[in-house]
Protein backbone atom coordinates (compact mmCIF):
# COMPACT_ATOMS: atom_id res chain seq x y z
CA UNK A 1 0.00 0.00 0.00
CA UNK A 2 1.41 3.42 -1.39
CA UNK A 3 2.12 5.72 2.01
CA UNK A 4 -1.02 9.17 2.02
CA UNK A 5 0.88 12.39 0.19
CA UNK A 6 2.27 14.37 2.74
CA UNK A 7 0.68 17.97 2.89
CA UNK A 8 1.57 21.39 4.05
CA UNK A 9 -1.42 23.69 4.69
CA UNK A 10 -0.44 27.54 4.62
CA UNK A 11 -3.01 30.14 6.22
CA UNK A 12 -4.75 27.58 7.40
CA UNK A 13 -7.74 29.46 9.22
CA UNK A 14 -10.23 27.62 10.75
CA UNK A 15 -9.17 24.32 8.63
CA UNK A 16 -11.50 24.62 5.28
CA UNK A 17 -8.93 23.41 3.12
CA UNK A 18 -8.32 20.57 5.43
CA UNK A 19 -11.98 19.52 5.32
CA UNK A 20 -11.64 19.45 1.84
CA UNK A 21 -9.07 17.31 1.27
CA UNK A 22 -10.73 14.97 3.58
CA UNK A 23 -13.73 15.28 1.55
CA UNK A 24 -12.15 14.92 -1.48
CA UNK A 25 -10.69 11.60 -0.77
CA UNK A 26 -7.36 12.19 -1.92
CA UNK A 27 -5.09 9.87 0.99
CA UNK A 28 -2.97 13.03 2.40
CA UNK A 29 -2.00 13.21 5.63
CA UNK A 30 -1.35 17.24 6.98
CA UNK A 31 2.47 17.04 8.21
CA UNK A 32 2.13 20.82 9.06
CA UNK A 33 -0.33 23.77 9.41
CA UNK A 34 0.86 27.15 9.39
CA UNK A 35 -1.44 30.33 10.59
CA UNK A 36 -0.57 33.63 13.10
CA UNK A 37 -3.90 34.08 14.15
CA UNK A 38 -4.75 32.61 17.66
CA UNK A 39 -8.40 32.07 17.78
CA UNK A 40 -8.20 30.45 14.41
CA UNK A 41 -5.48 28.22 15.73
CA UNK A 42 -7.68 27.25 18.14
CA UNK A 43 -10.71 26.42 16.55
CA UNK A 44 -8.53 24.56 14.28
CA UNK A 45 -6.72 22.46 17.34
CA UNK A 46 -10.35 21.61 18.96
CA UNK A 47 -11.32 20.28 15.34
CA UNK A 48 -8.52 18.37 14.56
CA UNK A 49 -6.28 17.75 17.61
CA UNK A 50 -3.34 19.74 16.58
CA UNK A 51 -2.43 23.54 16.75
CA UNK A 52 -0.53 24.92 13.53
CA UNK A 53 2.54 26.78 13.68
CA UNK A 54 1.85 30.33 14.61
CA UNK A 55 5.35 31.90 13.73
CA UNK A 56 5.62 34.31 11.18
CA UNK A 57 6.01 32.36 7.59
CA UNK A 58 8.39 35.14 6.57
CA UNK A 59 11.20 32.99 8.97
CA UNK A 60 11.02 30.23 7.22
CA UNK A 61 13.81 29.13 4.94
CA UNK A 62 13.58 26.55 2.01
CA UNK A 63 15.88 24.23 4.00
CA UNK A 64 12.88 24.47 7.04
CA UNK A 65 10.43 24.04 3.58
CA UNK A 66 12.79 20.45 2.75
CA UNK A 67 12.78 19.00 5.72
CA UNK A 68 9.04 18.53 5.60
CA UNK A 69 9.17 16.03 2.37
CA UNK A 70 5.69 17.45 1.27
CA UNK A 71 4.12 16.29 -2.18
CA UNK A 72 1.48 18.55 -1.73
CA UNK A 73 0.98 22.50 -0.03
CA UNK A 74 -2.48 24.03 0.33
CA UNK A 75 -2.44 28.02 0.20
CA UNK A 76 -4.81 30.13 0.95
CA UNK A 77 -3.11 33.60 1.36
CA UNK A 78 -4.74 36.99 2.97
CA UNK A 79 -6.89 38.32 0.18
CA UNK A 80 -6.96 41.89 1.35
CA UNK A 81 -4.58 43.32 -1.05
CA UNK A 82 -6.65 42.72 -4.02
CA UNK A 83 -10.10 43.01 -2.61
CA UNK A 84 -12.65 45.19 -5.05
CA UNK A 85 -13.26 47.04 -1.66
CA UNK A 86 -10.14 47.13 -1.08
CA UNK A 87 -6.46 49.59 -1.76
CA UNK A 88 -6.14 46.99 -4.56
CA UNK A 89 -2.01 46.97 -3.73
CA UNK A 90 -1.30 43.92 -4.49
CA UNK A 91 2.05 42.84 -3.73
CA UNK A 92 3.19 46.05 -2.22
CA UNK A 93 0.41 45.47 0.40
CA UNK A 94 2.67 44.17 3.51
CA UNK A 95 -0.48 41.09 3.95
CA UNK A 96 1.07 39.72 0.54
CA UNK A 97 4.80 39.59 1.68
CA UNK A 98 4.55 36.27 3.56
CA UNK A 99 3.23 34.45 0.04
CA UNK A 100 5.79 35.97 -1.74
CA UNK A 101 8.69 35.00 0.70
CA UNK A 102 7.04 31.54 -0.11
CA UNK A 103 7.37 32.17 -3.90
CA UNK A 104 10.60 33.29 -3.68
CA UNK A 105 11.79 30.26 -1.47
CA UNK A 106 10.58 27.66 -4.14
CA UNK A 107 13.62 27.62 -6.87
CA UNK A 108 16.03 27.48 -3.62
CA UNK A 109 14.60 24.08 -2.56
CA UNK A 110 15.83 20.60 -2.96
CA UNK A 111 12.19 18.87 -2.82
CA UNK A 112 9.85 21.38 -3.90
CA UNK A 113 5.87 20.14 -4.16
CA UNK A 114 4.76 17.96 -6.76
CA UNK A 115 1.46 19.80 -6.38
CA UNK A 116 0.16 23.34 -5.03
CA UNK A 117 -3.30 23.97 -4.47
CA UNK A 118 -4.02 28.14 -4.44
CA UNK A 119 -7.24 29.85 -3.35
CA UNK A 120 -7.83 33.56 -3.46
CA UNK A 121 -10.64 36.05 -4.22
CA UNK A 122 -11.36 37.24 -7.51
CA UNK A 123 -8.82 39.69 -8.39
CA UNK A 124 -6.07 38.35 -7.72
CA UNK A 125 -6.00 36.70 -11.06
CA UNK A 126 -4.91 39.91 -12.68
CA UNK A 127 -2.48 41.23 -9.47
CA UNK A 128 1.58 41.26 -9.75
CA UNK A 129 1.47 38.38 -7.11
CA UNK A 130 -0.20 35.99 -9.55
CA UNK A 131 2.01 37.39 -12.86
CA UNK A 132 5.04 36.07 -10.36
CA UNK A 133 3.46 32.72 -9.22
CA UNK A 134 2.58 32.07 -12.78
CA UNK A 135 6.49 32.64 -13.66
CA UNK A 136 7.59 30.98 -10.73
CA UNK A 137 5.48 27.77 -11.53
CA UNK A 138 6.66 28.02 -14.75
CA UNK A 139 10.35 28.12 -14.23
CA UNK A 140 9.98 24.82 -12.14
CA UNK A 141 8.08 22.74 -14.23
CA UNK A 142 4.70 22.79 -13.30
CA UNK A 143 1.13 22.94 -15.45
CA UNK A 144 -1.42 25.14 -14.13
CA UNK A 145 -5.36 24.73 -14.69
CA UNK A 146 -6.96 27.96 -12.81
CA UNK A 147 -10.55 28.38 -12.26
CA UNK A 148 -13.32 30.94 -10.85
CA UNK A 149 -16.05 29.34 -9.22
CA UNK A 150 -18.58 29.84 -6.74
CA UNK A 151 -20.60 27.43 -4.87
CA UNK A 152 -23.80 28.39 -6.69
CA UNK A 153 -22.56 25.95 -9.64
CA UNK A 154 -22.77 23.35 -7.10
CA UNK A 155 -25.77 23.46 -6.10
CA UNK A 156 -25.33 25.86 -3.10
CA UNK A 157 -27.02 29.15 -2.71
CA UNK A 158 -24.05 30.92 -1.64
CA UNK A 159 -22.83 33.97 -3.58
CA UNK A 160 -18.89 33.71 -3.21
CA UNK A 161 -17.16 33.05 -5.98
CA UNK A 162 -13.51 32.58 -5.78
CA UNK A 163 -10.32 31.77 -7.89
CA UNK A 164 -8.67 28.42 -7.72
CA UNK A 165 -5.18 27.56 -9.45
CA UNK A 166 -4.60 23.66 -9.45
CA UNK A 167 -0.84 22.83 -10.22
CA UNK A 168 1.12 19.85 -10.99
CA UNK A 169 5.02 19.40 -11.61
CA UNK A 170 6.14 17.10 -14.18
CA UNK A 171 6.24 14.58 -14.97
CA UNK A 172 2.56 14.80 -13.63
CA UNK A 173 -0.02 15.73 -15.47
CA UNK A 174 -4.06 16.17 -15.15
CA UNK A 175 -6.21 14.10 -16.89
CA UNK A 176 -8.02 17.08 -18.79
CA UNK A 177 -5.19 18.15 -20.70
CA UNK A 178 -7.58 20.80 -22.77
CA UNK A 179 -7.58 22.80 -19.09
CA UNK A 180 -3.84 23.25 -19.08
CA UNK A 181 -2.59 26.88 -18.14
CA UNK A 182 -5.73 28.54 -18.90
CA UNK A 183 -8.23 30.61 -16.92
CA UNK A 184 -11.91 29.20 -17.00
CA UNK A 185 -15.41 29.63 -15.01
CA UNK A 186 -16.76 26.85 -15.55
CA UNK A 187 -15.88 23.56 -13.26
CA UNK A 188 -13.23 20.79 -15.10
CA UNK A 189 -16.12 18.00 -15.57
CA UNK A 190 -17.57 21.00 -17.71
CA UNK A 191 -15.02 22.40 -19.45
CA UNK A 192 -14.84 23.03 -23.22
CA UNK A 193 -13.08 25.64 -25.49
CA UNK A 194 -16.22 27.96 -25.36
CA UNK A 195 -15.61 28.33 -21.69
CA UNK A 196 -12.36 30.42 -21.44
CA UNK A 197 -12.43 33.63 -19.84
CA UNK A 198 -11.24 36.78 -21.54
CA UNK A 199 -11.42 40.19 -19.85
CA UNK A 200 -15.26 41.38 -22.01
CA UNK A 201 -16.86 38.23 -21.35
CA UNK A 202 -15.89 37.66 -17.59
CA UNK A 203 -19.61 39.35 -16.32
CA UNK A 204 -21.61 37.28 -18.93
CA UNK A 205 -20.22 33.87 -18.04
CA UNK A 206 -20.67 34.37 -14.31
CA UNK A 207 -24.17 35.17 -15.02
CA UNK A 208 -24.97 32.40 -17.37
CA UNK A 209 -23.82 29.89 -14.86
CA UNK A 210 -25.69 31.65 -12.55
CA UNK A 211 -28.61 31.09 -14.27
CA UNK A 212 -28.39 27.78 -15.46
CA UNK A 213 -27.70 26.36 -12.09
CA UNK A 214 -30.54 25.10 -10.44
CA UNK A 215 -29.69 25.48 -6.21
CA UNK A 216 -31.17 23.77 -3.17
CA UNK A 217 -33.69 26.40 -1.52
CA UNK A 218 -31.65 28.10 1.84
CA UNK A 219 -34.16 26.32 3.98
CA UNK A 220 -32.04 23.20 3.51
CA UNK A 221 -28.85 24.93 4.86
CA UNK A 222 -30.89 26.66 8.29
CA UNK A 223 -30.83 25.14 11.88
CA UNK A 224 -34.57 23.62 11.97
CA UNK A 225 -35.55 24.62 15.18
CA UNK A 226 -34.66 28.30 14.55
CA UNK A 227 -36.34 28.57 10.90
CA UNK A 228 -39.61 30.56 11.84
CA UNK A 229 -40.03 32.84 14.46
CA UNK A 230 -43.00 33.92 15.99
CA UNK A 231 -44.40 37.44 15.89
CA UNK A 232 -44.82 38.42 19.57
CA UNK A 233 -41.66 37.09 20.98
CA UNK A 234 -39.68 38.52 17.77
CA UNK A 235 -41.19 41.57 17.83
CA UNK A 236 -40.46 42.03 21.82
CA UNK A 237 -36.77 41.47 21.31
CA UNK A 238 -36.65 43.17 18.47
CA UNK A 239 -37.54 46.84 19.73
CA UNK A 240 -36.46 45.90 23.16
CA UNK A 241 -32.70 44.66 22.36
CA UNK A 242 -29.89 45.58 25.15
CA UNK A 243 -26.77 43.81 24.79
CA UNK A 244 -26.91 43.38 29.04
CA UNK A 245 -30.06 41.71 28.60
CA UNK A 246 -28.23 38.58 26.25
CA UNK A 247 -25.40 38.71 28.86
CA UNK A 248 -28.21 38.07 31.71
CA UNK A 249 -29.71 35.40 29.45
CA UNK A 250 -26.72 33.55 29.03
CA UNK A 251 -25.69 33.56 32.59
CA UNK A 252 -28.93 32.42 33.09
CA UNK A 253 -28.58 29.68 30.50
CA UNK A 254 -25.03 28.55 31.49
CA UNK A 255 -26.15 28.68 34.99
CA UNK A 256 -29.87 25.95 33.84
CA UNK A 257 -26.74 23.68 32.15
CA UNK A 258 -25.51 22.93 34.87
CA UNK A 259 -28.68 21.19 36.17
CA UNK A 260 -28.75 17.42 36.41
CA UNK A 261 -30.23 15.29 33.25
CA UNK A 262 -32.93 14.21 35.74
CA UNK A 263 -34.21 17.47 36.20
CA UNK A 264 -38.41 18.21 37.09
CA UNK A 265 -40.35 18.91 33.73
CA UNK A 266 -40.64 22.36 34.91
CA UNK A 267 -36.92 22.70 34.89
CA UNK A 268 -37.01 21.54 31.48
CA UNK A 269 -39.45 24.33 29.96
CA UNK A 270 -37.61 27.12 31.48
CA UNK A 271 -34.65 26.05 30.63
CA UNK A 272 -36.07 25.51 26.48
CA UNK A 273 -37.80 28.70 27.38
CA UNK A 274 -34.09 30.86 27.97
CA UNK A 275 -32.53 28.62 25.19
CA UNK A 276 -34.93 30.44 23.18
CA UNK A 277 -35.22 33.90 23.77
CA UNK A 278 -30.75 33.78 24.71
CA UNK A 279 -31.06 32.54 20.35
CA UNK A 280 -33.92 35.70 19.66
CA UNK A 281 -31.40 38.35 21.97
CA UNK A 282 -28.26 36.49 19.98
CA UNK A 283 -29.48 36.47 16.46
CA UNK A 284 -32.40 38.80 15.69
CA UNK A 285 -31.84 42.21 14.14
CA UNK A 286 -32.79 45.13 16.30
CA UNK A 287 -35.47 47.52 14.66
CA UNK A 288 -33.28 50.25 15.08
CA UNK A 289 -31.38 49.19 12.38
CA UNK A 290 -33.66 48.14 10.31
CA UNK A 291 -35.22 51.17 10.21
CA UNK A 292 -31.19 53.06 9.27
CA UNK A 293 -30.66 50.44 7.30
CA UNK A 294 -33.08 48.74 5.57
CA UNK A 295 -32.51 49.93 1.70
CA UNK A 296 -29.00 48.65 2.17
CA UNK A 297 -29.62 45.43 4.05
CA UNK A 298 -29.19 42.28 1.69
CA UNK A 299 -32.50 40.33 2.62
CA UNK A 300 -33.41 36.57 1.79
CA UNK A 301 -35.87 34.26 2.43
CA UNK A 302 -35.59 30.24 3.26
CA UNK A 303 -36.94 29.48 -0.30
CA UNK A 304 -33.91 32.06 -1.71
CA UNK A 305 -31.91 30.39 -4.23
CA UNK A 306 -29.01 32.61 -3.43
CA UNK A 307 -27.66 34.85 -0.75
CA UNK A 308 -24.54 37.11 0.01
CA UNK A 309 -21.10 36.16 0.94
CA UNK A 310 -20.61 36.67 4.91
CA UNK A 311 -17.82 38.78 6.18
CA UNK A 312 -15.79 39.20 9.12
CA UNK A 313 -17.25 41.97 10.60
CA UNK A 314 -21.18 40.18 10.47
CA UNK A 315 -23.07 39.82 13.62
CA UNK A 316 -21.35 43.68 13.98
CA UNK A 317 -22.61 45.59 10.84
CA UNK A 318 -25.69 44.59 8.78
CA UNK A 319 -24.80 46.47 5.48
CA UNK A 320 -22.30 44.95 2.91
CA UNK A 321 -20.98 41.80 5.78
CA UNK A 322 -23.57 39.51 4.53
CA UNK A 323 -27.29 38.25 3.80
CA UNK A 324 -30.07 38.67 6.97
CA UNK A 325 -33.35 35.90 6.87
CA UNK A 326 -36.97 36.73 6.79
CA UNK A 327 -38.12 34.23 9.15
CA UNK A 328 -42.14 35.58 9.47
CA UNK A 329 -44.50 32.65 8.80
CA UNK A 330 -45.32 34.80 5.65
CA UNK A 331 -41.37 34.25 4.26
CA UNK A 332 -42.44 30.68 3.61
CA UNK A 333 -43.55 31.97 0.14
CA UNK A 334 -40.93 33.04 -2.20
CA UNK A 335 -40.60 37.17 -2.14
CA UNK A 336 -42.73 37.42 -5.11
CA UNK A 337 -45.40 35.36 -4.39
CA UNK A 338 -45.73 37.33 -0.83
CA UNK A 339 -46.99 40.85 -2.00
CA UNK A 340 -48.31 40.89 2.31
CA UNK A 341 -44.77 41.56 3.35
CA UNK A 342 -44.32 45.31 2.60
CA UNK A 343 -41.36 46.73 4.64
CA UNK A 344 -38.21 45.17 7.08
CA UNK A 345 -40.36 45.26 10.24
CA UNK A 346 -42.51 42.84 8.92
CA UNK A 347 -39.86 40.35 8.02
CA UNK A 348 -38.39 39.45 11.39
CA UNK A 349 -34.93 39.83 10.56
CA UNK A 350 -32.23 37.48 11.85
CA UNK A 351 -28.96 37.14 11.18
CA UNK A 352 -27.85 33.37 10.10
CA UNK A 353 -26.04 31.23 12.92
CA UNK A 354 -22.61 30.06 12.93
CA UNK A 355 -23.52 26.63 12.10
CA UNK A 356 -25.47 27.88 9.44
CA UNK A 357 -22.62 29.65 7.57
CA UNK A 358 -20.70 26.72 8.64
CA UNK A 359 -23.24 24.66 6.99
CA UNK A 360 -23.24 27.10 3.54
CA UNK A 361 -19.11 26.77 3.56
CA UNK A 362 -19.73 23.16 3.31
CA UNK A 363 -17.87 22.27 6.61
CA UNK A 364 -19.17 19.31 8.20
CA UNK A 365 -21.89 18.30 10.63
CA UNK A 366 -18.82 17.44 13.48
CA UNK A 367 -16.84 20.81 12.72
CA UNK A 368 -17.77 23.12 15.82
CA UNK A 369 -16.26 26.00 17.71
CA UNK A 370 -14.76 25.84 21.19
CA UNK A 371 -16.57 27.34 23.83
CA UNK A 372 -14.39 30.77 24.51
CA UNK A 373 -15.18 31.66 20.84
CA UNK A 374 -17.42 34.37 21.08
CA UNK A 375 -20.02 35.35 18.58
CA UNK A 376 -18.25 38.02 16.88
CA UNK A 377 -14.67 36.14 16.20
CA UNK A 378 -16.53 33.20 14.55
Amino acid sequence: MEEPWRILEFYSGIGAMRYSLIKAGVRGEVVEAFDINDRANDVYEHNFGHRPFQGNIQILTAADLDKYRAHGWLLSPPCQPYTRQGLKKHSADARASSFIKILDLMPHMLQPPLLLFVENVVGFEISDTHKQLMEVLARLGFVTQEYILSPLQFGIPYSRPRYFCLAKRKPLSFQNSLSDNKLLWTPPCRTSESTIITETSQHAVENKEELQTVCEPIRSFLEKESLYSHQQEFVGVASEFRSEDVLADRAALEEIDTIETNTSQHGEEVKGSIKKQSFLHEYVVPLSLIERWGNAMDIVYPESKRCCCFTKSYYRYVKGTGSLLATSEKSKLKPEENPEISSGKEMFLRFFTPREVANLHSLPEDFDFPGHIGLRQR
